[in-house]
């Protein structure tokens, strides 16, 4: 699809990314336009791939998860299905919240968090490590978030 993102739009999403709840009126009253037309267009930006879905993000400190980790996993890659078959067992731990494909000296990198260290080491040693294919882990705590953002619009 073709889509051109225009001032109208670039507004619509400085106002969603700040609060994804923002009722449409409100919306369509900052930008001196109707309800309807902010609806049509976030609906088109929708189907246009520009951003998906609104969604409440659960805080991990507040449900207890005070360590948060990134591991980079090596595979013994004897095929693309070996790789395959590692992601779907990955996907199947609750605490891996982001699971990336990469290039380099690992084939998957993965962001955990744990209620702690020793939760941390259980899901290493019980659920990565003990994935035969996996031949080797590295992780590497995370002491603070420094920041986290959308990417700028435009």
């Amino acid at each position: 699809m073709n889509f051109r993102i225009d001032s109208l739009d670039k507004k619509i999403l400085s106002i969603l990314t700040k609060d994804a709840r923002t009722p449409y009126l409100e919306i369509a009253r900052k930008c001196r336009v109707s309800g309807a037309a902010i609806h049509q267009r976030v609906e088109k930006m929708k189907e246009a791939g520009v951003f998906s879905g609104s969604q409440f993000c659960i805080e991990p400190l507040g449900m207890g998860y005070m360590t948060q980790a990134f591991v980079g996993i090596q595979v013994n890659l004897t095929s693309t299905r070996t790789h395959d078959e590692v992601f779907e067992k990955i996907k199947k731990i609750p605490e891996v919240v982001e699971c990336y494909h990469t290039t380099g000296k690992y084939s998957l990198f993965l962001k955990i968090y744990s209620k702690n260290n020793e939760h941390l080491k259980k899901i290493l040693v019980e659920n990565i490590q003990s994935i035969l294919e996996v031949t080797s882990t590295e992780t590497f705590i995370s002491l603070e978030e420094g920041f986290r953002r959308q990417l700028p619009i435009q």
